[in-house]
């Protein structure tokens, strides 16, 4: 019997346009009446997730930062969070810096959130096109949680930094990755959303013990559930580790293929085609029935 239902945000549980459709909303609604604590288990930033959670009624602690920060959508309550230690914060960045790659740097895990960037991220299009996502979000609060430092390099060192963000092209975010697996080994974990479509690779480096796969165990575990109850639906590598975890691991159509190859979880229909709604109706719904 699933217990618990975890979701990935982008490419899974919103379509293209960014939205929830009706039949997902139903069906995410219908199993939480059934007694199945539904979370969201996503890369984004508790305060980006937030809205989402409130809209959904969501009734357990988003899973947010990768799995780096656990907290209620409605009371703001901080469940559970993991932080990055401000020697090694200020090493990603000095090494940034060196790659002329510009960081994104989430802080305050038990407030709302912060996101820090310098001046010389501010005309860079990662950052522009960020600033205009959170204002088509939030609306007026757009900015609110954005906030430009002199010195990032300095900031961290006096911040509670829960992850650190680059972005950029594909092939560079590559050889990014894989620099910085080889130079903080054991000291941060390095997870990548890759979007082929748009050559766009995002990088998150979180402390070692984040991801979602934790997270989503974390949750479990405070709840008494085990991994045999637990659901999750995923699209991308940052995913990976939670569909790995989950006793029914579901990937959605849309995936990239090299994860659809991989032959090793159930698939569903894309996110524009209903696919967490079928397989809430599969997986949840028919073992009503039974």
């Amino acid at each position: 019997m699933i217990k618990l239902l975890a979701l990935d945000l982008d490419g899974t549980t919103l379509n293209s346009l960014g939205e929830v459709e009706e039949r997902t909303r139903s069906a995410i609604q219908r199993a939480e009446s059934l007694g199945v604590l539904v979370t969201i288990a996503t890369g984004r930033r508790f305060r980006d997730a937030r809205p989402l959670g409130l809209d959904l009624g969501l009734n357990a602690p988003l899973i947010t930062h990768n799995g780096a920060l656990l907290k209620f959508a409605d009371s703001g309550e901080t469940t559970a969070f993991s932080l990055l230690p401000s020697e090694t914060a200020r090493e990603l960045i000095e090494i940034g810096q060196t790659l002329d790659a510009h960081p994104m740097v989430s802080t305050d895990p038990r407030g709302s959130g912060l996101l820090l960037f310098d001046r010389t991220s501010i005309e860079t299009p990662s950052l522009e096109s960020h600033i205009r996502w959170s204002d088509r979000l939030h609306g007026a609060e757009g900015r609110s949680g954005l906030r430009m430092v002199d010195d990032i390099a300095a900031a961290v060192s006096s911040a509670e930094v829960v992850h650190i963000s680059f972005s950029g092209h594909c092939v560079a975010m590559d050889e990014m990755g894989e620099h910085l697996d080889n130079v903080l080994s054991g000291r941060v974990k390095v997870l990548k959303t890759v979007y082929p479509g748009r050559d766009f690779t995002l990088l998150d480096i979180l402390p070692p013990d984040a991801s979602k796969g934790h997270g989503v165990a974390k949750l479990a575990s405070l709840n008494s559930i085990t991994a045999d109850e637990v659901m999750a639906i995923g699209d991308n590598f940052n995913d990976l580790d939670m569909l790995e975890y989950a006793g029914t691991p579901v990937l959605m159509g849309n995936a990239d293929q090299s994860l659809l190859e991989r032959g090793e979880f159930y698939t569903t229909l894309s996110n524009d085609e209903g696919g967490v709604a079928a397989a809430i109706e599969r997986f949840i719904f028919d073992k009503e029935n039974v």
